[in-house]
């Protein structure tokens, strides 16, 4: 077996908040070996956007350890990419400029800027943003702004890309389109991928294995479901495969019936 490039090992994690302890997760074991595509999905409140961020750095685990490429995760870091649901970008900027000042971060003083230009330029080409290199974000569509969010992820060229819902906020024409551009864009890099998602349909469609999360508060893996259908993967053919069926009734079966979320009277 090749040794996982990232590896999640008895993670837990208990905030504290003024009303106390919140025990949001508890005994995360999860490999993911280079180049695979993960998927984490569960109901509101389990967990998912939390060990994405223990993953990315931007959390340390109360107990447990993580482990990104043989060194142990302690802080965020440039190997490791993070995609969120808001674009986050600079709005004075352009949207070359936006990708360029990632890049600057990850290697100003180490190359020259003509060459940080062309990475960003590079970058902005992949999700098929050529055409607004100069323009501002709000000079462009919600779908055009997540495309130069992805540009600027990939321009740091990340060990790992991390995805946090990035398509939630879209709607569904354009959301299926950059479902499409992603998994080109996989293809082409062989990137590493966790992503957070609420949609059974993408996690299907994206996925080489979804995790799948019990409830919380102190959720857990319930179950990973490997999906075991090739690539390259085309969306129309794909909605009377058997084996895409099959492993949507799977995850299905999982959210709303073994682990249907109860909503709390207030």
């Amino acid at each position: 077996m090749t040794k996982p490039f990232i590896q999640v090992q008895d993670a837990e994690m208990v905030f504290t908040t003024r009303k106390g302890k919140f025990h949001a997760l508890q005994n995360i074991n999860l490999d993911v070996q280079r180049g695979e595509f993960i998927t984490l999905i569960g109901h509101s409140g389990c967990g998912k956007s939390t060990l994405l961020n223990l993953i990315a750095g931007l959390l340390q685990p109360t107990s447990g350890a993580l482990i990104c490429d043989g060194r142990e995760i302690a802080a965020p870091g440039p190997e490791r990419a993070v995609v969120f649901q808001n674009h986050s970008l600079l709005p004075w900027l352009t949207c070359l400029e936006n990708v360029l000042l990632a890049v600057e971060s990850v290697f100003g003083g180490k190359e020259p800027t003509a060459k940080m230009k062309m990475r960003a330029r590079a970058a902005m080409e992949l999700v098929g943003m050529s055409h607004a290199l100069h323009k501002r974000p709000h000079e462009v569509s919600g779908g055009m702004k997540q495309r130069v969010g992805i540009a600027r992820a990939l321009a740091m060229e990340p060990k790992v890309l991390l995805m946090d819902e990035p398509f939630g906020a879209l709607d569904a024409l354009t959301r299926a389109k950059l479902q499409d551009e992603l998994l080109k864009i996989v293809a082409r890099t062989q990137s590493t991928v966790v992503m957070v998602t609420h949609d059974v349909d993408e996690a299907v469609l994206l996925s080489d294995r979804i995790v799948m999360m019990t409830n919380g508060p102190a959720a857990t893996i319930g179950e990973i479901l490997s999906v075991d259908i090739p690539r390259p993967r085309a969306r129309v053919e794909l909605a009377e495969d058997a084996r895409y069926i099959a492993a949507r009734k799977e995850v299905i079966d999982f959210l709303y019936t073994r682990h249907a979320h109860v909503e709390k009277a207030a």
